[in-house]
């Protein structure tokens, strides 16, 4: 893990079960990797929405004694843990957002990024729409409520065909949860179910495994996945098959757990598969293959199994310091990298080394690695990718840098071999990567490396676009205790 590249959101709801609120509360824990910003539940008793929302990790929101779980103890409930992509961390923009419109209430939660959100936005607020957050989510509720949506046949169906971009999304009705995930499907959504005859839905299917439920299917591109009283069913607001899918590969490179099931295949069996074409393509003669933990392990793996060179752990992981990236000052970042990622000196000590990590963004913390790596005396190091050059940012939902500060922009692989300070540098081809996955290469998106978007990016906007008077003067301080 490279601390350059930033979390999407995790997802999960469950309709029909006894312990739903318990089982949100496990499974929101278990996609606790997509984002570490804010936490929410929202349940519904069949006519009333209570929600509760806060900053910080799952466990901090809802730490034990303070009785939150009771209170929104039923069984309809609906989570989300959030790393922003659109819109600052803000107390305001914890999800699921609860509002009330002419149907009712609706509380809805979002993975993704919504590429014409700033447009929607500004066509609403000039009619006189009041936006209270400033994400691009928002936009869904304003959707919803605007008199000439709500009359169609398929009000939510209507609502969806507006949006551009990557989404999944949970809405939380008093009577039912609907899921739905954008036509390319981009973004994993998957539906399990429970020992008790519920049904879950989730970003990933490592938060079936602690809540006990079974794997039934993925959400469909283009689909709407209604649970209710009659159990489940489904609808389409695209025609099915009519938009070519275009998966982020990138969550199987690096967001997704190793025991989750995405895309058709295992997470860790796919990152064993890229360190064996990685070996392949990038041979060295070297005395240990070392990951770069923790997405790095599992390519780790591949490459020492391909190749012969014994695996060792040669940095060694903190799983006890915070982020990174929302430091102030570079060299509190920099010395907060050597505490959150140490090295083993008497596993590294005098050998030619094999470094293998997901992937490099910036390039900084990385070179930090490697100089940390030299201080232990480590005789060589190559450095091997196991994705391709990152080039270009990413408009879907993942919170790359801009291009500018992309190490790959504009260099050559020498000059980025130059500047991480390293003997050898091998990135995996980007044939060689879509020769690893389970689906035709061209139902992936891999516009992070060749700059081709699947869906049309002209009319995106940053991060901000949206916080012209609510930007939080404090977003970059860390959490407190």
């Amino acid at each position: 893990m490279s601390f350059e590249k930033k979390e999407n959101c995790g997802l999960f709801g469950i309709y029909g079960d006894a312990g739903a609120v318990e089982k949100t509360y496990l499974g929101l824990y278990s996609l606790q990797h997509r984002g570490q910003e804010s936490a929410g539940i929202a349940s519904s008793d069949g006519e009333f929405i209570q929600c509760y929302t806060g900053m910080g990790t799952v466990g901090r929101v809802f730490r034990s004694g303070r009785g939150i779980l009771e209170k929104l103890s039923n069984r309809m409930v609906i989570g989300h843990v959030r790393y922003s992509t659109t819109g600052s961390s803000n107390p305001i923009n914890s999800q699921p957002l609860l509002c009330e419109y002419s149907r009712g209430q609706v509380a809805v939660a979002h993975n993704g990024n919504l590429i014409n959100a700033s447009l929607l936005r500004s066509e609403y607020e000039a009619y006189g729409s009041i936006f209270k957050t400033t994400s691009d989510m928002e936009i869904i509720t304003h959707l919803l409520a605007k008199p000439t949506h709500v009359n169609k046949s398929d009000p939510l169906g209507h609502v969806l065909s507006h949006l551009q971009g990557a989404y999944c999304l949970l809405f939380l009705f008093a009577d039912r949860i609907e899921a739905a995930r954008d036509p390319c499907g981009i973004r994993p959504l998957s539906i399990g179910r429970t020992k008790e005859g519920g049904y879950v839905i989730a970003s990933e299917t490592c938060a079936f495994d602690v809540t006990g439920a079974e794997f039934v299917r993925d959400v469909e591109p283009g689909e709407i996945v209604t649970l209710n009283e009659k159990g489940l069913s489904s609808r389409f607001f695209v025609k099915p098959g009519s938009v070519k899918p275009a998966h982020c590969i990138f969550e199987h490179i690096y967001f997704a757990k190793q025991n989750s099931f995405l895309f058709g295949e295992n997470v860790h069996e796919f990152r064993k598969k890229l360190g064996r074409q990685l070996a392949a393509e990038h041979p060295v003669e070297a005395d240990m293959v070392t990951p770069v933990p923790d997405s790095g392990t599992s390519a780790a793996v591949g490459y020492a199994e391909a190749s012969k060179i014994p695996f060792e752990m040669g940095l060694v992981r903190s799983h006890y310091i915070g982020r990174t990236f929302i430091l102030p000052d570079q060299k509190l970042r920099e010395f907060q990298v050597k505490l959150k990622l140490a090295v083993i000196k008497e596993a590294v000590e005098g050998k030619r080394v094999v470094v293998v990590d997901d992937s490099i963004v910036r390039g900084t913390t990385t070179r930090g690695k490697i100089r940390s790596l030299r201080d232990a005396g480590v005789k060589e190091i190559h450095m091997r990718v196991s994705c391709p050059p990152i080039r270009h940012p990413c408009f879907y939902g993942v919170d790359f840098p801009t291009k500018e500060e992309l190490l790959a922009n504009e260099r050559d692989l020498e000059q980025i071999r130059e500047f991480l300070e390293v003997d050898s540098i091998g990135y995996l081809s980007l044939e060689g990567l879509l020769s690893c996955a389970a689906l035709p290469s061209d139902h992936y998106c891999t516009a992070c490396w060749s700059g081709s978007y699947r869906i049309p990016v002209d009319v995106a906007s940053g991060k901000f676009s949206m916080e012209r008077y609510q930007r939080n003067m404090f977003d970059d301080l860390p959490e407190g205790g």
